[in-house]
């Protein structure tokens, strides 16, 4: 059952009839960095929020709540199956009622307009209708799950420099036909309750502030009839902003809303029937989510979905998301040559080895806003150990460390978070799930700003090594180590620089060694006392870190060993990766190479081993220079909590990588259509217009990119039949010739042939006009029939400031990538 808006009007109004104008602009205000006020009077219960994407964090950000960790939403996006997102977006809401949370803040819908944007790993795609598609199958399934969805950042946040105050110069066309587009799709497909403006300006206005495209076309054009909420600290002006259309600004207790939206009502620079409007708004998410007494939330408690297996769904997803770049032949049992590299035989190898810092440390999620604490991570060496027959020897080289940083204390630790009282007084205890204490907007129960005194990381650790161990340690405060009975380190550290944001999450880092036997517990602790509960602007925050890494050797001699260790096995299998210090929220990458020494490391093992996998966990496109000269890489993404154990299901052939790429990759950056992220005089012009992605790369004189958009192999192969095409359905039919059960993605592209008489207009050489996913068995047929939307056939015409329909003759072309079209036939437009 689904309660619609008209439905709820009448409690509504009877709902603002009992509110005051101090309690309604208090309404428009978080009462801290998660929550709106209550109010027992109306029956309003206080609505929280939550991050995702991936996961739902609850109010409380750290270890002590494990939240399930999905993989990257870019990973999302590369299974190309909206039904999927629709059933991660039931997970998610599951995992949010569980946490008490009323709204997620997700999904991130801009674009991948330039490969340098540093949270690309946190959106979608290069293209509005795959970003589209996959973010309204997501919505769908979180308020399926009577959870309320905030579709982000509204609009053009795509790009981190200067994300604050960047004004991003679009002109109405690409704004309308690219950036605009995925929230348009998203909105009159999945009716989402919430979007959340964004914090740089468009066009000269703050999105904040922004009426033309907030209320005439969120809300005029498109019917929007949910809430708006800025991004945390994005709101400025308070009349402007209550004027722009901003319902909520976030995060309390001080906002440009509350006490000072309530005096400019008094002084007469607004009108309270204004703020009445938003609040409205506030109390209609409120009665959807269940929030609001006397009305049945918009979804029926009886129809939400249930009982999901969070862990089994993370690894489907995982496994359909990898994507399959390059499969030639590689090991070869039979001696002929001509198996392809993977599936690897597992009954064929008597010996394998594991190669890369990421292959024992995944990073299995990207940073910033998209961080959640899983209760565990499968590593891709624990998934292929736990895989492989006992009798198949798995070894392990680090060969080339990427971190700048020690990575967080993890294996061999076993820690819990101790929050003491001056007195000693333990207050609260937490598990961790590795070295790092952090907390934004709440403390644990029992916990609060004038009782802690300290908060003690302690536990024990096992070395699987012996040697010099190196540990750090991070955090604004008084500091001190203690292993084995033993003080290294005790001192105070203070931030270097006035930024307290970048202090807190990017802290100086203090480096000690201990000589540690492998196998024999030590007791660590790490006691912290903070200087400072706060980022300012009354947001709590408190956060310290221990970091570990194993001895070390010269990095020249762990490439050999690594070198060695392939050269001795039947496979290598080397992963790469990025490093927060290089993809993560808060800024733009500055160029697309495998940052320290990985890219020698994987041509160093291939030219020991010729049966060499690469496996590249990364959120968003990296060089691969060396990708002629090994027989397979495989695309992970980043693969969520499950990673390692669907990582073995794919290169051991029990199940078929699915993904397809949702954005193109080149071969190297200065190939890239779009290499600028940088304001100049605070501006960023997006020149370009229509041409990103792989609209760009399909203009003549453009260089070949390394992988195209929409590129991903299998373990079987396809053969197209037949294709029947009118101006509103596609009709494919294809057969699996392979000899195993496969997955393929149908591409439907347009491109237009000849316009009609004077109505020329630039367009891009074809755009993706459809898709579909199908699944066949050995010699098995299928067949599928994808629409053909009108926009598909439309362009914004600047003159007339409305859509106007392109007729003519168009080519209809079905495909396996943008650059693998099949099946072409031509149909008129009119």
């Amino acid at each position: 059952m689904t309660t619609h808006r008209t439905e709820y009007a009448p409690a509504v109004t009877k709902a603002l009839a009992g509110l005051d104008l101090d309690t309604k602009v208090r309404l428009l205000s978080g009462q801290d960095m998660w929550t709106l006020p209550a109010v027992p009077g109306i029956g309003l219960r206080s609505l929280v929020m939550s991050d995702g994407p991936i996961g739902v964090r609850g109010r409380k950000w750290g270890g002590g709540d494990p939240s399930v960790a999905l993989p990257s939403p870019t990973a999302l996006a590369a299974t190309w199956d909206p039904e999927l997102a629709r059933r991660a977006g039931h997970l998610l809401a599951q995992e949010a009622r569980h946490k008490g949370v009323h709204v997620l803040l997700a999904p991130t819908v801009n674009l991948h307009r330039s490969p340098l944007g540093g949270r690309h790993f946190e959106c979608y795609a290069e293209d509005p209708l795959l970003t589209g598609a996959i973010g309204a199958g997501y919505v769908r399934g979180v308020q399926e799950g009577g959870v309320g969805a905030t579709v982000k950042h509204f609009v053009g946040n795509d790009a981190e420099t200067d994300r604050l105050t960047v004004d991003n110069r679009i002109a109405p066309r690409p704004l309308r036909e690219l950036y605009l587009a995925p929230f348009e799709y998203i909105v009159k497909d999945a009716r989402p309750w919430g979007i959340m403006t964004a914090y740089n300006q468009v066009n000269g206005t703050t999105m904040t502030e922004h009426r033309s495209l907030v209320n005439e076309v969120l809300r005029g054009e498109w019917g929007f009839d949910g809430c708006n909420v800025s991004d945390w600290t994005a709101a400025r002006d308070t009349v402007r902003a209550l004027r722009g259309g901003l319902d909520v600004a976030m995060p309390g207790p001080r906002t440009v809303f509350g006490a000072p939206l309530g005096a400019a009502v008094r002084a007469g620079e607004v009108a309270e029937s204004e703020v009445d409007d938003a609040v409205r708004r506030v109390l209609l998410l409120a009665a959807r989510t269940g929030c609001l007494e006397g009305v049945p939330p918009a979804v029926d408690p009886a129809d939400v979905p249930q009982g999901i297996d969070g862990r089994a769904l993370a690894r489907e997803i995982a496994r359909r998301a990898f994507v399959l770049l390059r499969n030639e032949p590689g090991w070869d049992r039979a001696g002929d040559g001509a198996r392809r590299a993977l599936p690897i035989d597992a009954a064929a190898v008597r010996k394998v080895a594991v190669i890369g810092a990421a292959a024992r440390d995944a990073r299995v999620l990207g940073g910033g806003s998209a961080t959640v604490f899983p209760e565990w991570i499968v590593s891709p060496l624990e998934g292929l150990r736990a895989a492989l027959p006992d009798d198949v020897e798995v070894t392990f080289e680090i060969g080339a460390d990427p971190r700048t940083r020690v990575p967080h204390a993890r294996a061999g630790f076993s820690l819990r978070a101790r929050y003491l009282a001056s007195d000693g007084q333990l207050l609260a205890e937490t598990p961790q799930f590795d070295g790092q204490v952090l907390t934004v907007g709440d403390l644990p129960d029992g916990v609060t700003r004038q009782n802690l005194d300290a908060v003690e990381l302690t536990g024990s650790f096992t070395p699987q090594r012996t040697g010099s161990h190196t540990l750090a340690v991070s955090g604004t405060g008084d500091l001190r180590l203690t292993v084995d009975g033993a003080v290294l380190f005790d001192e105070r550290c203070v931030p270097e620089g006035g930024d307290p944001f970048e202090a807190f999450m990017n802290p100086v880092e203090r480096r000690v060694t201990t000589q540690l036997t492998a196998g024999e517990e030590v007791a660590v602790t790490l006691r912290f006392v903070p200087l400072d509960l706060g980022l300012g602007d009354g947001t709590y925050a408190m956060g310290f870190a221990l970091g570990h890494s194993e001895p070390r050797c010269d990095p020249d001699a762990e490439i050999e060993e690594a070198v060695r260790a392939a050269a001795a096995a039947d496979v290598a299998i080397v992963v790469v990766a990025t490093t927060e210090e290089v993809e993560s929220e808060g800024f733009d990458r500055t160029d697309l190479r495998l940052p320290g020494r990985q890219d020698e490391l994987v041509t160093r093992v291939a030219a020991a081993n010729p049966h060499t996998v690469v496996v590249v966990n990364s959120g968003s496109p990296v060089e691969l220079p060396w990708r002629h000269q090994v027989p397979a890489v495989l695309l992970s993404w980043f693969a969520g909590q499950e990673a390692g154990a669907a990582l073995a299901d794919v290169l051991l052939g029990t199940h078929e990588p699915g993904g397809r790429l949702p954005t193109t990759w080149p071969a190297r950056l200065t190939d890239a259509p779009v290499t600028c992220v940088t304001p100049t005089n605070g501006q960023l012009a997006y020149s370009e217009g229509l041409f990103i992605g792989y609209r760009a790369w399909q203009r003549p004189g453009t260089p070949a990119p390394a992988f195209p958009f929409g590129h991903g192999l299998g373990y079987t192969d396809w053969a197209y039949e037949s294709l029947d095409a009118t101006p509103d359905a596609v009709r494919v039919r294809l057969r699996n010739t392979g000899k195993r059960p496969g997955r393929e993605v149908v591409q439907i592209y347009l491109a237009p042939r000849q316009d009609r008489a004077g109505e020329a207009v630039e367009r891009p050489a074809r755009w993706l006009a459809g898709f579909a996913v199908v699944e066949a068995g050995p010699d098995e047929a299928a067949e599928v029939e994808i629409p053909l939307p009108d926009h598909a056939f439309e362009v914004w015409d600047e003159a007339t400031a409305r859509r106007r329909r392109i007729n003519g003759v168009y080519t209809v072309e079905a495909a396996h990538s943008v650059d693998d079209r099949r099946l072409t036939t031509e149909i008129t437009a009119s």
